[in-house]
């Protein structure tokens, strides 16, 4: 209601790689973190017309909730000390910018940042399609449609997958 009464305004919303790209038992916490992003669009979109911006941050760092991994070998306790040098000091530039007047044209974007790297991410678009003239069956699928589609399918990748090396 403010951002529409003054006509201006930013959302810096978190979201997180386990639903953008995918990690091992976090269901719940993935499904959260896409409804963010999905959340966030929504408002870039409804909100243009006041001026109001909204993006996603999928932040790298440490924290609580990755303060588990395994730190029994060397090499889990040097990937560790790694990890720990990602502190919050390196999301806030990237949250400061969007919120900025410089950012004025940067709305419905997903940004990640680890240590000092930003990303851009990629959002849902179509990528191949198949028709059938008369329309489709179960069986047509499984001849035709899923062959025709599958070497388009996305890899199920987890966020190490796809982050293979260390933070800049």
């Amino acid at each position: 209601r403010i951002y529409r009464e003054q006509e201006q305004g930013s959302f810096v919303h978190f979201t997180s790689t386990s639903g953008l790209i995918g990690n091992y038992g976090q269901a719940n916490y993935a499904a959260a973190k896409l409804g963010i992003v999905g959340l966030s669009k929504s408002i870039a979109l409804d909100m243009g017309r006041f001026n109001v911006r909204s993006n996603c941050v999928s932040p790298f760092a440490w924290t609580r909730m990755i303060g588990t991994i395994p730190t029994e070998t060397d090499a889990q306790k040097a990937r560790v000390e790694k990890i720990k040098q990602m502190g919050p000091e390196k999301i806030a530039p990237v949250c400061a910018y969007l919120l900025s007047d410089a950012a004025k044209d940067v709305t419905g974007q997903i940004f990640g940042v680890r240590m000092n790297e930003i990303f851009l991410f990629g959002q849902h678009r179509p990528v191949r399609s198949v028709h059938r003239g008369e329309g489709w069956t179960p069986e047509t699928i499984a001849e035709h449609g899923m062959p025709a589609l599958k070497a388009s399918f996305s890899p199920l990748d987890r966020s190490a997958d796809v982050f293979t090396w260390d933070p800049i």
